[in-house]
């Protein structure tokens, strides 16, 4: 099958299978005399390998690493796991982190008056509880005696 064919099976696109290829996390595929790519059901089985890890939110690193492991026959699944649970510590501390943003900014856009006026706590802690900028205004010029 080509590109646009393999990228339908697996559900990647074939943009992302080109940067795989490139990127090395995949053999390059075969050509045909054309010069196209050929994929076949064992390529493709791969692409979705890849599809699920990276919708489960490991990197492209932990994903050659999964991959590594699923292709290795004599690997023990204590590898395989200890990949997995390093993951799910990576997802709750970044869980973490953005329930502190959530909380942050819902406590500051509840401060906010959200009015007319000039005045914002949101942008006052962006800007470090620092008084934005202001332009300089003209200094008078001393009158020469």
């Amino acid at each position: 099958m080509n590109i646009g064919q393999a990228a339908e099976a697996s559900g990647v696109s074939a943009k992302m299978i080109r940067y795989y290829e490139q990127i090395g996390l995949i053999r390059p595929s075969a050509r045909s005399d054309n010069n196209y790519r050929v994929y076949g059901e064992d390529e493709v089985h791969v692409l979705r390998f890849i599809k699920r890890a990276r919708s489960l939110g490991f990197s492209l690193e932990e994903t050659e690493r999964l991959l590594a492991l699923w292709q290795d026959r004599s690997r023990e699944s204590a590898s395989v796991k200890a990949v997995a649970v390093q993951h799910i510590a990576d997802l709750k501390r970044r869980i973490a982190e953005m329930e502190g943003m959530v909380k942050t900014l819902s406590h500051l856009a509840h401060c906010c008056g959200g009015d007319g006026r000039p005045d914002c706590p949101i942008l006052e802690d962006l800007a470090g509880h620092a008084p934005p900028p202001t332009p300089a205004a003209p200094r008078p010029r001393r009158r020469a005696q």
